[in-house]
């Protein structure tokens, strides 16, 4: 039973290996890659960029309503079988009669109460805004990535340590069956001993699993292919404490963040249209031109050729005229009420957002210098837990300590490895959010 178990592990084992340690010839991805990959197919991407270009053409739009007349042009064609009017003497007749009419017109907007004006700079800043909102899915995509790869690596990193133990243990178990045959151990010990390794080898598959798990979710933020091993680089990154004054980061974050300035550029527009509710009370002024000329035919008469009537028909017009509102039902003052209530809310949601990145910036700074600080005493615990643990490995070749006793020291230097690891990566990724509000992308570091 026994050896079942064992060649079972093995088996185990070894199929585990095939997955941590893939073929050569693949590409290894590092972090850059990997969100430079996932931005570049991030389906919020595709959908930010088709709104960026619906805020474009609403910018052209208001462009071309500012700048440019309505040009129209129109053309009819109609058969008369009842009484109508004849043209020419302006006298009702009962004959069968053809029309046919043709126009073009323009007209332009003097005063409209500067809403073309605003509709412009609102759609100016429209622009602004789907443009930092596709800044922002960015770095939401990329922070995603960043810890789904720190995740990765951390769970690889683990499978190896795993991986090592399960080594050690295995040997240890060998020698120690040795020893019990020639009397220097007891049976116990073995047992001990074999429960151990048992228990090195479940955390090691179950690390494992974790580690495919995470490298899945790490996959599915990149819109990986399913088909298609990911692999990634996951050596240790380096570590460096960059000094930053908490304040100078809150200021710039403050005037550079992309949330906050869309809350302000949502203020700001919230404001233009108000001020245009507001001149819609005002008269509107337009201007208009245009021209028009017809051919008509009678059953049994004779009439002027076409040629004839389309240039002698012709006319011209120019047409100035102003609206003047009097009673709508109070429908422009209600619509001055609800851009005020727009306007507030715009307003407590810009307060609302500077108060909220400018908390996210101190806990993101406090959080770095906190998991740096961790992160060397859990170098220094790690060096201490490995000092003590070779000590103890050769104390238990010795026979100077048991199994047991092993196994407890064993386990605090695993831990020891894993917090060093955890630390490091936690402070990783909070000093990333500090430089990204600092103004460094996270694609850019």
């Amino acid at each position: 039973m026994k050896k079942v178990l064992y060649i079972f592990f093995f088996v185990l084992t070894a199929g585990l290996s095939s997955l941590l340690f893939p073929a050569r010839g693949q590409e290894v991805m590092t972090l850059h890659d990997c969100m430079a990959y996932a931005v570049s197919n991030s389906t919020k991407m595709r959908i930010q960029e088709a709104a960026v270009g619906d805020a474009q053409i609403d910018r052209r739009d208001a462009a071309l309503t500012l700048f440019t007349p309505r040009i129209d042009a129109q053309t009819y064609a109609y058969y008369n079988f009842g009484r109508s009017i004849d043209p020419q003497t302006n006298t009702y007749f009962n004959t069968t009669s053809f029309h046919n009419n043709y126009s073009v017109s323009a007209g332009y907007d003097l005063f409209d109460g500067f809403k073309a004006v605003n509709n412009y700079k609102i759609s100016k800043t429209g622009l602004l805004i789907a443009e930092s909102q596709e800044k922002q899915v960015e770095a939401d995509i990329c922070l995603a990535v960043m810890e789904a790869y720190y995740n990765v690596v951390y769970y690889k990193r683990l499978c190896d340590v795993y991986d090592e133990q399960v080594s050690v243990a295995r040997q240890a178990l060998a020698k120690a069956r040795k020893q019990e045959e020639i009397g220097q151990k007891g049976h116990a010990d073995v047992i001990q001993m074999e429960a151990d390794l048992a228990d090195r080898q479940y955390d090691f598959t179950n690390t494992c699993n974790m580690y495919q798990d995470q490298k899945m979710t790490l996959a599915d933020l990149m819109f990986w292919p399913l088909d298609q091993e990911l692999v990634i680089d996951t050596s240790m990154p380096a570590w460096q404490l960059d000094p930053v004054s908490t304040n100078a980061v809150v200021d710039f974050a403050l005037d550079h963040n992309p949330a906050v300035r869309i809350a302000s550029w949502q203020q700001l527009n919230a404001q233009r249209e108000l001020n245009t509710a507001k001149w819609q009370l005002l008269p509107s002024v337009g201007l208009y031109a245009g021209w028009n000329t017809s051919y008509y035919t009678y059953q049994g008469a004779a009439t002027a050729p076409f040629m004839s009537q389309f240039r002698n028909n012709g006319g011209e017009y120019v047409e100035v005229s102003v609206s003047i509102p009097i009673w709508n039902r109070l429908t422009k003052y209600s619509a001055i009420s609800r851009k005020r209530h727009a306007l507030n809310k715009a307003t407590a949601t810009l307060d609302q957002k500077r108060r909220d990145v400018e908390s996210e910036v101190r806990r993101a700074v406090q959080d770095r210098d906190g998991s740096a600080l961790a992160y060397e005493q859990a170098q220094y615990k790690a060096e201490v837990q490995e000092e003590a643990y070779t000590l103890n490995l050769k104390k238990l070749e010795q026979g100077l300590i048991s199994p047991l006793e092993f196994q407890t020291a064993n386990n605090n230097y695993l831990k020891a490895q894993a917090d060093e690891m955890n630390s490091l990566f936690k402070y990783l990724i909070k000093q990333a959010v500090v430089r990204y509000y600092n103004g460094v992308e996270y694609i850019n570091q």
